[in-house]
Order: C-alpha cells, then sequence, then structure tokens
C-alpha cells in the first residue's frame, strides 16, 4: 500500500522520553519488519490488504535487486518501529528524492521520541545523499500524524491525488 506514515503520537497515552537507536535493517530482520508492517495495517484498519511474507520482505529489500531499504528503531532491544523507504528522482530538481513509504511506531512508544528519532535518521539520510526533498503520504483521517508532521515544517500537498493500478486494471494496462 502506498506510504501512510504513522507518527510517534498515533493516539496512545504519552509514554516518557526514552533513548532510542535507530539502524539500517538487514535481512536478519524480516520477521520484525513484517511483524511492524502488520501493525501499521492493523492501525491503518487495513490488515486484510497485506500480502507481505517475511520471504518476500528478504528478496525485495535484502536480495539481488533493492527495492526498498528500511531504518529499526529500538528501545533498549525491542524493535518499537520501523521507517521503509526507497528513492526516487525529482525531474524539477534535478535531484534524487528520498520517499517514505511507511513509518510506524508501536502503541506503547509512541509520544517518547521513536518517530522524531526514525524521521531525524531519514532526514540526515536524504541530505548526506543529495536529496532535493523526503515526501511521504499520510492517511487524512490521522490528524495526530498530520499535526506532528506539520509541526516539523511539513507541508501537505492536497493539490495532488494519489494514483494507483493494482490487480486485474494493471493488468489489463500491461496487455494493451
Amino acid at each position: 500500500m502506498a506510504g501512510r506514515p504513522n507518527s510517534a503520537r498515533g493516539g496512545a497515552p504519552r509514554a516518557r522520553r526514552a533513548t532510542f537507536s535507530i539502524r539500517r535493517g538487514t535481512s536478519r530482520d524480516a520477521a520484525t519488519i513484517l511483524r511492524l508492517i502488520r501493525g501499521l495495517a492493523e492501525y491503518e484498519r487495513l490488515a486484510d490488504q497485506v500480502e507481505a511474507t517475511i520471504a518476500r520482505v528478504r528478496r525485495h529489500g535484502f536480495g539481488r535487486r533493492r527495492y526498498f531499504e528500511t531504518l529499526i528503531c529500538r528501545r533498549g532491544r525491542e524493535a518499537v518501529g520501523f521507517a521503509l523507504y526507497f528513492f526516487t528522482y525529482s525531474t524539477f530538481l534535478a535531484r534524487p528524492s528520498l520517499y517514505l513509504e511507511d513509518l510506524f511506531v508501536v502503541p506503547e512508544a509512541r509520544g517518547a521520541g521513536a518517530g522524531l528519532a526514525l524521521l531525524r535518521a531519514l532526514a540526515t539520510l536524504a541530505v548526506r545523499r543529495g536529496c532535493g526533498r523526503m515526501e511521504w503520504a499520510v492517511l487524512d483521517w490521522n490528524r495526530p500524524a498530520i499535526r506532528f508532521y506539520q509541526r516539523l515544517g511539513a507541508r501537505l500537498r492536497k493539490e495532488w491525488i494519489l494514483t494507483r493500478l493494482t490487480g486485474a486494471p494493471l493488468r489489463k494496462l500491461a496487455r494493451r
């Protein structure tokens, strides 16, 4: 599903500020990444749409042709969040863009800075790689995330409509 990041302030009671570590995901994290994808799908009321498997996560994120990268956020030894992202290209800026597909923090860790830590790490990565921007989508009903992103200085681009082809319509277009 297209990126629908969930902020660290997604509705659970505020946790006290904690120390988080952020690191790149590895193939050994595939089960953890899948668990967090499922957590995001539950939060977004889209659990019935999850087709992801550990094997697909490994193949597409850590195989020969890598379609995405991940960051894992840990509090102690526990994975409490993740960011899944990839790079696109802005023809207008003539620079790469970091596209954040998913950002998720488990409910019990929200409000303690995990989402901010992940976004900071992504912004650092984007700047280091010469990106002209960082983009993502957020569900219109996720007001806590929208407020969080706006406080960071993100602008909502309401003039753009997310467009998607999937399943039969995608296959039909490919046959034309």
